[in-house]
């Protein structure tokens, strides 16, 4: 399978170098060229349009900051669209809006190929190692087409239904995660305040009910003070967003989402659209004139687990 990887930025860059790594023949794209550099040199090829790199391969994977890139890149005049036909493949891995994504297939059906959403979850350390999490949305034959590349780029991969109900649950995901950090801020910050020992605390919680991935992961950079969880504050606000929008649209009324989501835009006007996102503590670091630090914590996050072949997570439903 001949595949063609379109945004070599934080997070594809790193999912792009697990189907290189694993001998996948690639072609590459994205608006720095610099960024494809390391794949030229071992041996992918350039594209100098995204309709170009359409034409040449099975399968486009697109994986890009936003959904208003995510439709440039398709929908160009010289984009995705205009080089996709009969039997090929596309497979969104951004993490963008449902009806977006619906929208696009749509477009990609009417070219006569194939659509997936495949976002990831599990944290940039684990995209690297390909030990992170996909989830997949589209018709069953086309992801088990595309199978045997995601088991490269990610350990464990969920088949969640049709097309959009990746994007949904990647929504879902990254608003706990969300709600999950800001609650950790608060929740350090009134252990440090009552005296507690950080890095005692860290553990009690970790081994406690109050346990969560977020904290595993995202409570290290913090007590480091590197804050490097390689996510950014614009991120989070686009992500929240996209939450908000899709409760909006099935009138779910919220309480919780669009008050993390008003603290995620206070903390980007505060520190800089591009402050990594657990930076956001630093709101209640402030209010309190204290700093939430405990040595022998890294300052980026190492996935310390051995490269495995991933596999298919079966649901079982009913019984």
């Amino acid at each position: 399978m001949k595949i063609g990887f379109i945004g070599l930025g934080n997070v594809g860059g790193k999912l792009a170098g697990s189907l290189q790594r694993n001998s996948f023949d690639l072609v590459v794209r994205d608006l720095d060229k610099e960024a494809a550099a390391p794949f030229l040199t071992n041996g992918a090829t350039w594209a100098e349009s995204p309709k170009a790199l359409a034409q040449v391969v099975d399968l486009v994977i697109t994986c890009l900051p936003s959904p208003a890139a995510s439709s440039e890149v398709m929908e160009a005049s010289d984009g995705v669209l205009a080089g996709l036909g009969p039997d090929k493949m596309w497979l969104e891995m951004s993490t963008t809006d449902e009806a977006e994504v619906k929208r696009l297939g749509a477009l990609v059906e009417a070219a006569g190929a194939m659509p997936l959403d495949g976002p990831v979850s599990g944290g940039c350390h684990r995209a690297t190692t390909g030990n992170i999490s996909i989830f997949v949305g589209g018709q069953r034959a086309v992801f088990e087409r595309v199978l045997p590349a995601l088991k490269v780029m990610g350990r464990r991969i969920l088949h969640v239904g049709p097309l959009g109900s990746a994007s949904i649950l990647k929504v879902v995901t990254n608003y706990l995660c969300s709600v999950h950090l800001v609650a950790l801020g608060e929740a350090l910050t009134v252990a440090k305040q009552a005296g507690m020992d950080l890095n005692r605390t860290f553990e009690a919680i970790r081994i406690s009910s109050g346990n969560s991935f977020v904290h595993e992961t995202e409570s290290q950079v913090i007590l480091n003070g590197s804050y490097n969880i390689n996510f950014t504050m614009d991120l989070v606000v686009k992500d929240m967003g996209l939450f908000d929008g899709l409760a909006q649209r099935l009138n779910v009324p919220l309480e919780i989402s669009p008050l993390v989501l008003d603290i995620f835009k206070d903390g980007e006007q505060r520190y800089g659209s591009r402050a990594w996102s657990s930076m956001i503590v630093k709101r209640v670091e402030e209010a309190c004139g204290c700093e939430l630090r405990a040595p022998g914590f890294p300052a980026e996050l190492v996935d310390d687990e051995s490269e495995v072949a991933g596999a298919e997570v079966v649901v079982e439903v009913g019984g």
